[in-house]
């Protein structure tokens, strides 16, 4: 049986120092190349006051931020994100989340919207729909969605 969890659950927050070599190193990573993610100077002259973080690695800790709440077995079957406010070095990006949907075995859904955390039924869920958010010292960096499929509960113990 997987662990139980709610409509409305949220999951605790994640704090991830944003360092200049996370950010470049995440461009590297996802091979973009564009100067804003790695030149401070071609940053300037294009209007930012430093480089600043890609979509990729933003899609990445929102990935991770997922998988470190479910556990390593957790699969990620769509992640949808808006960024707004840019991740500079120096400051922090702070991820939140709340389960908004959860889909049983049968393909049963339990919603979401107006649902009542405190209200909520529990159900044992083999998808997850998490609402995410993120911010930094500036606003709102990053919005959106993750369908996640929970992990087995031998595999969710194995992990632990």
């Amino acid at each position: 049986m997987t662990p139980p969890y709610r409509v409305g659950d949220e999951l605790p927050p994640l704090e991830i120092p944003v360092t200049r070599t996370l950010i470049v190193a995440g461009a590297i990573a996802s091979r973009d190349y564009q100067d804003v993610h790695h030149d401070a100077a071609s940053a300037r002259e294009k209007g930012s006051p430093d480089i600043f973080m890609n979509i990729l690695t933003t899609n990445g800790l929102v990935g991770r931020y997922i998988t470190d709440h479910f556990g390593p077995t957790a699969v990620l079957r769509k992640v949808a994100i808006r960024l707004g406010a840019p991740n500079y070095p120096g400051d922090v990006l702070r991820l939140t989340g709340r389960i908004t949907e959860l889909r049983t075995a049968d393909a049963s859904s339990a919603d979401t919207s107006s649902a009542d955390a405190s209200s909520a039924e529990v159900v044992d869920a083999v998808e997850a729909v998490v609402q995410v958010t993120g911010g930094n010292g500036i606003g709102r960096h990053v919005t959106g969605t993750v369908a996640v499929t929970l992990p087995e509960p031998s595999a969710k113990r194995a992990g632990a």
